[in-house]
């Protein structure tokens, strides 16, 4: 279903089935052989879910038998990519962490489980903004597999276009505090004027000494913006035929939109940044060579 201005979801649909993917993702990431992340959280969720193509992945025993060898490749290399976004997210809120910092904000959190597997120290406070379906549902899962979050998490439920910075200070967010933010895998689901409103409303909102750490989605050409559609149906028909019903199509926002680097740097944020194959290679993981579009995603540290 194509986004409108006020669309709702949960874990099963439209952009929270991406959620979902994710954290699939995620679980087949701390299956493997070497891995390179664990996140025990990611795969009684995804079940809890229940989206019959996930639910497939988390299996320990799951393997790509059956998989043409194309399908079988990307899964592979999706896997890998989640593996190394969340290492960098994880090592993220570790360094700030260190650095003094005790509040942290999560936004559009989806099955995000850092508030119960990180070892926050004593004092950290952690808001997690997402969608009120999507923060009862995690919530309701989490507490029925006994697991405690190991910070004083704070849920926070609004859906980011309302005015959640309200909501958050009403949560107990304490503006004058240095605070560590990450945007994961977010921006591309934002029109470009809704990439800067946020940006602008979590620098309002950041104390000097504030972090952020947000992966910066690449503009588009118009003359390139064809073919990406392109590649992105390719994808849908191949995994639809395999039983993931998921239409990037209709989710992800193309186009023009300001680099984030450049965004952040003009709004008094020193940045530094490393791009998505150089991640998969500091991670330990196989680079993608042949993904040029998905080579230039750039994940970005910023602090004020």
């Amino acid at each position: 279903m194509a986004r409108t201005d006020n669309d709702t979801w949960d874990l099963a649909s439209s952009v929270g089935a991406t959620a979902t993917m994710v954290a699939a993702a995620r679980a087949m990431a701390t299956n493997a052989e070497d891995p390179v992340i664990d996140d025990p959280f990611a795969a009684p969720l995804v079940r809890a879910v229940g989206m019959d193509f996930f639910t497939k992945l988390v299996d320990e025993d799951f393997t790509t038998d059956g998989l043409d060898e194309e399908a079988a490749t990307g899964l592979h290399r999706f896997a890998n990519g989640m593996a190394a976004r969340t290492r960098f997210f994880d090592d993220f809120f570790l360094s700030a962490a260190r650095s003094g910092i005790r509040q942290a904000v999560i936004l559009a959190a989806g099955l995000d489980s850092r508030a119960y597997r990180l070892p926050w120290p004593a004092g950290t406070v952690v808001f997690e903004i997402d969608q009120p379906q999507v923060v009862e549902f995690k919530a309701k899962t989490l507490a029925g597999l006994g697991a405690t979050p190991t910070t004083d998490l704070r849920p926070v439920s609004i859906d980011l276009r309302f005015d959640w910075p309200t909501a958050l200070t009403e949560a107990g967010f304490d503006a004058t505090k240095p605070t560590a933010w990450i945007a994961e895998g977010l921006l591309g689901y934002l029109p470009p004027d809704a990439q800067d409103r946020l940006l602008d409303q979590i620098t309002a909102l950041s104390a000097p000494g504030s972090r952020l750490g947000v992966e910066g989605v690449p503009a588009t050409e118009t003359n390139d913006e064809e073919s990406i559609r392109a590649k992105m149906k390719d994808f849908t028909d191949r995994w639809r035929a395999h039983g993931l019903d998921i239409d990037l199509n209709e989710l992800i926002f193309l186009g023009d939109r300001a680099d984030v680097t450049t965004y952040l740097e003009g709004h008094a944020w020193q940045t530094t940044g490393i791009s998505s194959n150089d991640l998969l290679i500091q991670t330990g993981l196989p680079p993608v060579e042949d993904e040029a579009h998905a080579a230039s995603v750039l994940y970005i540290s910023a602090q004020r």
